[in-house]
């Protein structure tokens, strides 16, 4: 049975309780519903929701807790879940067909696992992410440190999207897996919500410190933000605590599956927007600030994770070109392949290469001892951007196009513009199979996938 999500006035993330098991597991369902996505004025759109929820449900846990979900996939194709971010045991990452078979309609699979590290993640599909996440199987993830110090209504999830609608608002189904966005930027969409509504007021409160935990779950939009017109301090990325705030002037990327932490404090009561910095400025959500007595004191942040840090003067050392796509990047690969070669690679939907390979192949691009350091040099060679994910590990950001970077920030997921070069380094801690892929989902499904074995 479907179900119709109808608009909210308000974006703070409501504080969700997942059905309980008798043994103790949280309850996750998959299955067809509909919801708003251009407020009123729109009209009903099909889309795939967890618990009949847009994004699926806050699961909030304390760092080093285990999580117990157990999934219930109600669709009428196969799925499984991903939680992007976690360093979690190989056999709970849900990439079906790699780490878990896919879990059938009607059937489902338990998800049990240990959360190390404190911070903001995410869940979504990873089966055929293209056409799930993209239609609403995603939901957030916040792993709490034991010291809390933000209250719960100054944790505020702002899990933001992109939606391609038609002339009536409504979500365009047909467009799905076209080869045009598979070969070009992706599926990039005409509309933006926050936490499922359209521009939407977010509450906050004068002299607090509030914790904005963004989360980008578009399939291939890159928002352009700007924490400092907000007044804002970074202080987190991709889950991982800054050691102290950070001024950030300008423009911050937030690519397809980055999560960026925010603390802001408001000084007044009034409004001031969020806005989208690409092009001329413009305002998806507003941030109503009420009045009050209250003033916190300086920001305090949480201590940071404990990651093994990269050894850089004993690293296994290994390229990852980017090519193909549209732009001249399929005439490109005719420098090592026949123009037959190429040509069946477009009729099978296959526009993208890592290191000259298209798409998952039986034997892993490289494997690591248990414990090794792994540096990567990624070039694109392409003419779009792309937003690279490794699984099961947070790697340090080193370089770009040689440059060595002012702040070598942990990630989870890197962008890469055309033409350049980016070096990182991570140690491969984590035993099993793992992917890494570009999340514009569409260059992922067309060639942007390759995987690696830590031994």
């Amino acid at each position: 049975m479907k179900t119709t999500l109808a608009g909210s006035a308000i974006a703070a993330f409501p504080k969700l309780t997942l059905a309980k098991t008798s043994d103790d597991f949280l309850e996750l369902r998959a299955a067809e519903g509909e919801a708003r996505l251009y407020g009123d004025k729109g009209g009903a759109s099909p889309l795939w929701l967890y618990n009949d929820r847009l994004p699926g449900p806050e699961i909030r846990v304390k760092q080093g807790e285990r999580v117990k979900v157990r999934f219930i996939n109600e669709l009428d194709e196969p799925t499984s879940i991903h939680w992007h971010g976690i360093r979690i045991d190989n056999a709970m990452d849900g990439v079906a067909g790699v780490t878990q078979p896919a879990v059938q309609p009607g059937e489902s699979f338990d998800y049990d696992f240990v959360a190390p590290d404190a911070g903001t993640y995410w869940y979504h599909a990873h089966n055929m992410s293209w056409n799930q996440v993209p239609r609403g199987l995603s939901g957030p993830l916040v792993v709490e440190d034991h010291d809390d110090l933000f209250s719960g209504d100054t944790d505020i999830n702002l899990v933001l999207s992109d939606w391609r609608l038609d002339e009536n608002g409504v979500l365009d189904t047909a467009s799905f897996g076209a080869r045009h966005d598979f070969s070009h930027a992706g599926r990039l969409g005409n509309w933006l919500t926050v936490n499922g509504v359209s521009l939407p007021d977010i509450p906050l409160q004068k002299g607090r410190w509030h914790r904005l935990r963004l989360i980008n779950v578009s399939a291939s939009r890159i928002l352009d933000l700007a924490p400092e017109r907000m007044g804002a301090k970074l202080i987190a990325l991709d889950g991982q605590t800054l050691s102290e705030p950070r001024e950030v002037p300008g423009i911050v990327q937030l690519a397809p599956a980055q999560r960026m932490d925010l603390a802001v404090q408001p000084t007044e009561p009034g409004t001031f927007p969020l806005e989208m910095m690409t092009g001329q400025p413009f305002a998806f959500a507003n941030f109503q600030v009420s009045d009050g007595d209250g003033r916190d004191g300086p920001l305090t942040l949480p201590p940071v994770n404990r990651l093994p840090e990269p050894d850089l003067a004993d690293a296994l050392e290994l390229p990852l070109v980017m090519q193909g796509g549209a732009m001249g990047g399929m005439r490109a690969l005719m420098e090592d392949r026949s123009e037959d070669e190429v040509r069946k690679m477009v009729q099978d939907g296959q526009f993208w290469t890592f290191n000259g390979v298209a798409g998952m192949q039986g034997e892993p691009m490289f494997n690591a001892r248990r414990g090794e350091t792994i540096v990567l040099e990624s070039r694109n060679d392409t003419g779009f951007p792309h937003a690279m994910h490794i699984h099961g590990h947070h790697f340090r950001l080193l370089e770009r196009d040689g440059e060595p970077l002012d702040h070598q920030d942990w990630r989870d997921t890197f962008t890469s513009q055309p033409q350049e070069t980016v070096k990182i380094a991570f140690v491969a801690d984590n035993p099993g199979k793992w992917l890494i892929h570009c999340h514009m989902l569409g260059h992922a499904a067309s060639g942007m996938m390759t995987w690696f074995e830590v031994v």
